[in-house]
């Protein structure tokens, strides 16, 4: 991983990009390892709890990376280790000053990150290619984004011309983090809504701003006593037709690696037929997998004509 992390280092990205993506399963030995590259700070995530030494000598080799010129040429002044395998996923500052907030940018847009505070920075780098195609899909439309968690999806759809986004997540602090980065990002506040509620409660709310033309699904694979993605996405793909404009289309998404895209395919089809699969994204190349279907499935759909 050294040389991978050093020939990385020597020529780092302008935008934020995961560096070493392990969870593919490309690299042996190192399954449970990830380095995200946030424009000056390092993040190394840990999934699985090091097996004696290991964890010495994971310290020991990122602070020799930290003394090398790449590191110098790079520009970064801070190395994070995440403990995800922890209760609160704790994270130690191996070099730098703590830094509770971070700003990066994705394809020219802004983003405030959480460093060091949370499992979860704010921002699910895999999904950079779904944001940048609702940016690309959303002038005019009116945009539903369901578990929209920090908004990313909703902040590239506002870039990219929508006419209204009306954002849900049960976690009211995310979407005030999705107000921040939309402040960040200089938008039109007017033209975005947030919906602090738990979405199995709150279909009223959603159907009042219906019809939607783009609605983006983007779930947790499991959220403790508000949703099982096996059991209840189900719920959700039959509500589309009822939420969806005559031309409208849904971008569908799925982050578990034990679920491929049938299970999204074929629930449509089960569901709600009146929406036919249009494309798979593709994932970008940083997130490599020896098997594509474990990695992330970001599915179109759009109305049947007729």
């Amino acid at each position: 991983m050294q040389q991978q992390l050093t020939a990385a280092l020597s020529s780092v990205p302008d935008e934020v990009r995961r560096l070493f993506h392990g969870r593919g399963r490309r690299w042996a030995g190192l399954e449970q390892v990830t380095v995200d590259w946030l424009q000056g700070v390092l993040l190394v995530a840990l999934f699985r709890a090091p097996e004696g030494a290991e964890l010495a000598a994971l310290q020991q080799m990122l602070l020799a990376l930290a003394e090398s010129p790449a590191w110098r040429q790079s520009g970064a002044h801070s190395l994070l280790l995440q403990h995800r395998y922890l209760p609160d996923s704790p994270t130690e500052y191996l070099l730098g000053e703590a830094l509770d907030e971070w700003q990066v940018c994705e394809n020219g847009l802004r983003f405030k990150l959480d460093l060091g505070k949370k499992q979860n920075n704010g921002l699910f780098l895999d999904m950079r290619y779904g944001r940048r195609w609702v940016q690309q899909q959303a002038r005019g439309k009116r945009v539903l984004n369901l578990f929209a968690y920090t908004c990313g999806f909703s902040v590239a759809a506002l870039a990219g011309g929508a006419a209204h986004v009306v954002n849900l997540d049960m976690a009211k602090a995310a979407l005030n983090r999705g107000r921040d980065n939309h402040r960040l990002n200089q938008h039109d506040l007017s033209r975005v809504s947030f919906l602090g509620h738990e979405l199995f409660k709150s279909w009223g709310a959603v159907n009042r701003s219906a019809p939607y033309d783009l609605i983006i699904i983007d779930p947790p694979s499991f959220q403790k006593g508000s949703f099982a993605l096996t059991k209840d996405y189900q719920k959700i793909l039959r509500r589309l037709p009822d939420l969806l404009a005559e031309h409208g289309m849904v971008l569908a998404c799925v982050n578990d690696p034990a679920i491929g895209p049938d299970f999204l395919i074929d629930g449509m089809a089960r569901e709600a037929p009146a929406l036919g699969f249009v494309e798979r994204l593709e994932n970008p190349p940083e997130f490599a997998d020896i098997d594509p279907d474990s990695g992330l499935k970001a599915l179109v759909f759009a109305r049947r004509a007729g």
